[in-house]
């Protein structure tokens, strides 16, 4: 195991990216090195590279369009009034604990709703959390706690719910594969399934709120502080102006609600979060709040805002795509299943393991699950293990490593929303906070959920 190409593959991919080597760098680097440790020859290394890129093109383009219906959004003035409320609340002496735990109860809602209800995934946060930083900082609020607010929504709800995202993981992908390997999931629910891993999920938000980043942390006053200022500047003189203009600015809102509601009901109908955003994009331009003349405008600034991600994730497909074609996914399975020989205690944290390291590499858990369900359902099994306590073991190595990914857009995302100024590190503030927060509690409470389901 110790010379396996995928877990070295993982290995320096992860290294360079703590070493501070961008990631999409050291996604192709340590692609490269897979391919030629395991034999397969610079040539056949980037052949399965480009085949993964292309595999990857039409997370690119919904990730465009998911930028462009966030710009869209955000050109109704619907995050601004939010941030202007809250901005405006504090000045107004309004700083108690209260406050803050509202706010923070807010993301994580927001966060929650962007998988299942609002069908916009990431594309929230650059749009919403820019004009909160003014109350973040102002508040001294770590913002590694918000990070880690983020992506507990982004995470447990697709891995607990099986709406949305959680109806295309859970149910298309997870229970979908594991039928085909050779278990019957006709009666088997999912949410009882990854109910234990989920309350794994919540232990490790809870101390991250209340111990970890309790202490306050402050932060130097930058540009995005007064993009905020503005925002309840702006809506302090929609205020005192005519009539007519506050009128506009609640039409505006409702629109923009009515987009949100078109997206996800396009979006539940059709399993299609490019579709979705495409509609939702329409309502805006229909209704006038998007004009002709800016749609070009507002939906370039929507690509731009999504551009780093979309080819962190396109390279991240390459990145699987290698690892697949090494072929040493299987060997390292078993050569961990040689080292526990019947023992289930061990082979469930083993296998979690190895989920976690896989979905690190490949940042992505939906891509993992086919990977993990061809070869741990017969070898749940052989050992023992119940349908129920094998789904959740697949499920949580499949979810486990996606909060704490450089490559994952659940830590991407938010430092596309809290590196707006230059002061939160995607490496160190995002990724190792979330790692440490999640996949650890996640590893232990899948573990239980393996042994008493």
């Amino acid at each position: 195991m110790t010379i396996n190409a995928v877990l070295l593959a993982v290995v320096i991919m992860l290294g360079l990216s703590l070493a501070r080597v961008h990631v999409v760098l050291s996604l192709l680097i340590g692609a490269l090195a897979g391919g030629l440790i395991a034999g397969l020859g610079m040539t056949d290394t980037l052949n399965a590279f480009q085949e993964g890129i292309r595999n990857g093109a039409q997370i690119a383009l919904s990730y465009a369009l998911l930028g462009a219906f966030a710009v869209a959004i955000a050109h109704s003035g619907l995050p601004q009034s939010l941030a202007g409320a809250v901005i405006k609340r504090i000045d107004a002496g309004g700083t108690s604990g209260m406050i803050k735990y509202m706010l923070f109860a807010g993301l994580v809602t927001m966060s929650c709703f962007s998988q299942n209800l609002i069908p916009i995934h990431i594309a929230f946060i650059p749009l919403l959390v820019p004009p909160l930083l003014l109350a973040f900082n102002r508040m001294q609020i770590d913002r590694r706690l918000i990070a880690c607010l983020i992506t507990f929504g982004l995470v447990t709800t697709y891995m607990f719910i099986p709406y949305g995202f959680g109806d295309i993981y859970l149910n298309q992908i997870m229970l979908k594969n594991v039928g085909e390997a050779g278990i019957d999931v006709s009666n088997i629910s999912v949410t009882k399934a990854m109910a234990i891993p989920a309350l794994g999920m919540l232990v490790g938000l809870l101390v991250a709120v209340f111990i970890s980043y309790r202490k306050p942390r402050q932060y130097q006053q930058l540009a995005i502080d007064k993009q905020a200022r503005d925002a309840v500047v702006e809506k302090d003189a929609l205020s005192k102006t005519a009539a007519g203009a506050q009128t506009q600015s609640k039409m505006k809102t409702i629109v923009a609600l009515i987009a949100i509601v078109t997206a996800f009901v396009v979006q539940l109908y059709t399993d299609s979060l490019l579709l979705g955003s495409m509609f939702g994009f329409g309502v805006f331009m229909a209704t006038g709040v998007v004009k002709w003349r800016d749609a070009d405008t507002v939906f370039n600034d929507g690509i731009k805002l999504m551009a780093m991600i979309g080819f962190i994730m396109i390279t991240a497909q390459g990145f699987a795509e290698v690892m697949k074609a090494t072929e040493q996914i299987q060997p390292l399975v078993d050569g961990a299943a040689s080292l526990f020989a019947g023992n289930k205690a061990m082979a469930a944290f083993i296998m979690l393991l190895i989920g976690l390291i896989v979905t690190m590499g490949i940042g992505s858990s939906f891509s993992t699950i086919p990977i993990l369900a061809a070869i741990y359902v017969p070898l749940c099994i052989s050992l023992g293990f119940s349908p129920l306590a094998t789904v959740a073991i697949i499920g949580t190595a499949g979810a486990l490593g996606d909060a704490g990914s450089p490559a994952s857009d659940s830590t991407l995302g938010p430092t596309s929303g809290l590196n707006v100024d230059g002061q939160h590190d995607h490496i160190k503030d995002s990724v190792v906070p979330t790692f440490i927060h999640y996949n650890i509690p996640l590893l232990v409470f899948g573990w239980i959920a393996a042994m008493v389901l």
